[in-house]
This record gives C-alpha cells, sequence and structure tokens, in this order.
C-alpha cells in the first residue's frame, strides 16, 4: 500500500491531517509483511500504527498490553477512532462464558482487535483459538517490558515470543516509548523477530524544559518541591505529577501538599485496586485532583495531554526510566517543565534496588526442578513448587534458556536432556552477575544526568542513540549559555555515539572533572582519562544503522 493511500486512510478513519514521523515508516512496513520494532517517545501516537496497520491487513489482530486499565484505553481508543472496526479485551476479569462468546465472535471473523495482558498466552485454550483465526498481526505494547536489561521487565512477558511462534508467526509489530540500543537487541531476539526493520524517531520532546536543582540536606530538598508544586498550583500551572521512590516518601509528601492548599493525592501499589483506579479517575477525567504523587505504580496508560510538569522528588533507577516518566508532560505540545530535585545520597536506595539479583543457588533450585519434572511445565508450576517470586523464577529460566540448559515450548519450559546443570547454571549466574553491574552502571548514569555541565537534551538523546547537536535553549544548562555552543573536549561531546573495541557502542554520559563517561551498551558505565582515550585511540565514532528511517 502506497505511503498516500496510508495518509488517506489516517485522515478518514482517524481523523489525522498528517501522519508523525515514523508513524507513516512504521505502518507501511508492517503492510509490507515485515517485522516492525518502532521506538518513539511517550505521545508521539504508536497505537494509531497498529490501528492503521490492522485495518489494512486481512485477519484478526492481537494486542499484547500489559494493564488491564490500559487495555481498556487503548480499546476505547479503537472504538472512537475505528468506527465500525470491533475490538475486544480479554483478560482475568471475564468469567468463562464471556471468554468463549468472545473467543468465538474472534474464530468468525467478528473482530478485528483482540487485546490481551500477557498471562492469558499462558492458557492453552486461548492460544488455540486464536491459532484457529488465522491471526495476521501481532502487536507487543510496551515491548521494554521483554528485555531484562529494559527499565520495567515484565516476567508475563517471556511466554509472547512462543507465542508467537505457536501462531504460525504472523508479522510482529513490537512498540515502546524508550529502548537504549541494548534493549533493542534484547527485544528482537526474545519475541523471535525476522529481519526486523527497526524504527527509531522522536525522542525529542523540544516543549518539555529539562531541569535539575542540586540539594545535600534532605528537608531543604523535601521543601523546595512543595514551593515549586504550590508556586505552579497558585500560578495555574497544574495537572502535574510528583514521583517519589518510594510509598512512604509519597504519602508524607501528598499529605504536605495538601495542608499548603494543593488538591493532590497519592497513589502507589499499597493501595486497593478499587482506590487506585477512583484516584486515577479523579486525576485523569474529573479534574478533582490537581498533583498526583506516586511511584512508578502511577505509570503506563497515563495519557493525560495538557500535564504541565512532572518533578522527581526521587532520582529514577534509569535514564530509561527518567525520560519514559517525564514524556508524560507537555503531550498537547504547550510548554512543560520536568525538574529532577536531585541530592547524591539518594542514589544509595537505587543501587540497593539494582542489587536484589536471583542468587546462583536460586538459579540450581530452578534447574534441578527443570531435571526432576522431566517434561515441559509451566512456570506456574514451578512458581508453586519452589521457594521463589515470579521475577526470580522467570529471570532464572530466561538466563538458563540462554545457556541452552533449557527450551520454552508453548508456554512450557523442560530441560534439554544433552544440557550439562553444572555449567549452565554456572553461564547463568555469570549473566545474572552481567545484568547486576549494568543494572549499577545505569543508575550511575543518572547520576551523570544530574551532574553533567552539558545539554541534557543531548545527554539523553545520546543516550538512546538519537543524534542533537546543542545547545537545546531549554534546559537549564543551555539556558546559562546564551545561544553559545558548548565547548568540546577533545573529539566528543555529551551525547555522542562511540565504539570501543572490547565493550562495543555506547553513549558519552559526561565529560567532567578530567574525565570521560561513557555508558556502553552491554558492559554498563566506565570513566576514562580524555588523555588515554586520545593517545591510544581507545573510542571512535559509532553510527547506529539499526536506528535507521
Amino acid at each position: 500500500m502506497a505511503g498516500d493511500d496510508i495518509q488517506q486512510l489516517a485522515r478518514e478513519r482517524l481523523g489525522f491531517d498528517r501522519l508523525r514521523p515514523g508513524q507513516l515508516e512504521s505502518v507501511a512496513s508492517v503492510v509490507a509483511g515485515r517485522d516492525t520494532l518502532c521506538v518513539m517517545s511517550t505521545g508521539s501516537g504508536k497505537s494509531a500504527i497498529y490501528q492503521l496497520a490492522g485495518m489494512i491487513i486481512d485477519g484478526a489482530t492481537v494486542v499484547v498490553s500489559p494493564l488491564i486499565a490500559l487495555q481498556q484505553d487503548q480499546m476505547e481508543s479503537v472504538d472512537e477512532r475505528t468506527a465500525g472496526v470491533a475490538a475486544v479485551t480479554l483478560n482475568s476479569t471475564l468469567s468463562e462464558h464471556a471468554r468463549e462468546e468472545l473467543l468465538d465472535d474472534v474464530e468468525d471473523n467478528a473482530v478485528e482487535f483482540v487485546l490481551l495482558a500477557p498471562e492469558q498466552l499462558a492458557n492453552d485454550e486461548v492460544l488455540e483459538r486464536l491459532r484457529d483465526s488465522a491471526v495476521s498481526l501481532f502487536v507487543v505494547d510496551e515491548a521494554h517490558c521483554v528485555s531484562q536489561w529494559g527499565h520495567d521487565f515484565r516476567p508475563d512477558y517471556l511466554r509472547v515470543g512462543p507465542a508467537i511462534e505457536a501462531l504460525g508467526h504472523p508479522v510482529v509489530l513490537a512498540l515502546t516509548a524508550t529502548a537504549a540500543p541494548r534493549v533493542r537487541e534484547e527485544i528482537v531476539e526474545v519475541l523471535g523477530m525476522r529481519d526486523p526493520n527497526v524504527i527509531v524517531k522522536g525522542f525529542d520532546r523540544p516543549n518539555i524544559r529539562l531541569a535539575v536543582e542540586r540539594f545535600h540536606d534532605a528537608a531543604r530538598k523535601r521543601r523546595a518541591v512543595v514551593e515549586r508544586v504550590v508556586e505552579a498550583s497558585q500560578a495555574g500551572g497544574t495537572p502535574g505529577i510528583v514521583y517519589c521512590a518510594t510509598k512512604r516518601a509519597a504519602e508524607e509528601l501528598a499529605e504536605e501538599l495538601r495542608d499548603a492548599g494543593v488538591r493532590a493525592a497519592v497513589y502507589h501499589g499499597g493501595l486497593s485496586a478499587r482506590e487506585r483506579e477512583a484516584r486515577h479517575e479523579a486525576f485523569m477525567d474529573s479534574g478533582e485532583i490537581d498533583v498526583m504523587v506516586a511511584t512508578i505504580a502511577f505509570g503506563m496508560g497515563i495519557d493525560k495531554a495538557d500535564i504541565r510538569f512532572v518533578f522527581h522528588h526521587d532520582v529514577s533507577d534509569s535514564i530509561d526510566s527518567y525520560y519514559q516518566e517525564v514524556g508524560r508532560a507537555g503531550r498537547d505540545g504547550e510548554p512543560a517543565d520536568a525538574v529532577l530535585f536531585f541530592r547524591p545520597e539518594d542514589l544509595g536506595l537505587r543501587r540497593f534496588f539494582a542489587a536484589g539479583r536471583v542468587k546462583d543457588d536460586e538459579i540450581l533450585q530452578v534447574a534441578q526442578a527443570l531435571v526432576e519434572h522431566a517434561r515441559p511445565v509451566a512456570p506456574t508450576t514451578l512458581v508453586e513448587e519452589l521457594p521463589l517470586s515470579d521475577t526470580k523464577l522467570a529471570t532464572a529460566v530466561h538466563h538458563l534458556v540462554d545457556a541452552g540448559f533449557a527450551e520454552v515450548q508453548d508456554g512450557a519450559v523442560r530441560a534439554r536432556r544433552d544440557a550439562d546443570l553444572a555449567e549452565a547454571v554456572e553461564h547463568a549466574g555469570e549473566a545474572e552477575e552481567h545484568r547486576e553491574a549494568f543494572d549499577r552502571s545505569r543508575v550511575e548514569m543518572m547520576r551523570a544526568y544530574a551532574e553533567t555541565d552539558g545539554c541534557r537534551r543531548a545527554f539523553v538523546l545520546g543516550y538512546f542513540g538519537e543524534p542533537y547537536d546543542p545547545p537545546c535553549g531549554n534546559c537549564d544548562v543551555c539556558e546559562q549559555l546564551d545561544g553559545a555552543p558548548p565547548a568540546r573536549d577533545g573529539p566528543f561531546a555529551v551525547g555522542d555515539r562511540v565504539r570501543h573495541d572490547t565493550w562495543g557502542a555506547g553513549t558519552v554520559g559526561q565529560l567532567a572533572d578530567g574525565k570521560l563517561t561513557v555508558v556502553f551498551d552491554t558492559v554498563g558505565y566506565k570513566t576514562l582519562d580524555p588523555a588515554l582515550v586520545a593517545e591510544r585511540e581507545l573510542l571512535a565514532p559509532h553510527d547506529d544503522g539499526e536506528a535507521a528511517s
């Protein structure tokens, strides 16, 4: 289908004057029958890609989405935009009778879009009925959830790759808002994408002002956050979101804001589902809440166009997380603020979280359980048998599969007969140590972002492999440059993509205090001596060919 025809369909069915950069390329790629990974910033219209492609390609479209609330929002979007095109959600809230009726409709070609959570793919009946429905397009939303290198890994997403193969590998479209090069590689690998077209577009959100305020005293930092929120509220600069690292901090800050006259509420995973739903609605739709003070539990599916600020009371665990969180501001294109209130001591909590890896003896437990079963076993069975969380179990299985010890078949796992247990456990343990080191390095990249004396926008975009020439004119650093470009320290600048013979591709994170810091895609954060780099030519410019178009 020609690009002009796709543009016309977008105007007629979705009411778009014109598709945004990346949307047209992605739709055309999928319609041409090619697996496609689309990485576009939050709020850039990724759902429109699968809606258009699904309407063009004959056959049902399966959309895997991580949250029931997000599925509901997406279904409403389909209903609103694509009149006459049926969309249904398949999740745990349905009765058995309702699910049967829904699957009957899918088999009868009465449904175009089937939105479901990844855990539904563990149901043999669901997979079999979908296989009989001749699914033509398989969409993975929030695709970074499949990656152990991503910022929001979900064990249930490990079922998606085998499910795609069980359905005969229809065309695969993976969508995500934030995926650094290493994460993109694992998305492609885990989903089993074949010769994928990787489209990276639209990371720059020029209407969002990026800034960092630094503190050493926790009480002063708290007061500064309260003062900034009160100021914004009094000036009509709401709604807004304030992110905190813990439930306790969120509750205390929300109470302080209410005492200061701000219509603030708290949102975190400790609330009941009913409370979360009520507060979500009060913020998103009714306007009863001006400021939501939240943990990252308030995240995916937040599609409110007029959010004027996203403040971080605490540092995020990675640039990936931070940029997705701030991307919830200013989706209407109007000016918005993203401010990180940074205290170096706060990094300790993030380092603690990054150290919560699955241990060698836990990997051994999983491997031994697979050997004892001898036949394919469902992950839910292993969870019941072993004293491990879903996340640790999924991580251990992932490493054992990668080591060649185990394999996944139709959502079940079994040990390979010819595999060496001791060797596989050692390999898996090393892989987990490597992942933990990388997680720690991502925390250090947040420090580099907070302490950089270069353009913050160039720093962030460079991290995602998107070139950018500073100054941006809309971050606190560039505002002090009076429009003059920052001086380069040697051949590299913050945000440049580089390559090392041993460590591979990476992104320059900071040039300060006589040190050059680089985050490498596979080994993480490294600090180098610029003089030694120049003398031995340790780094060379690198072009991410995958970030095409």
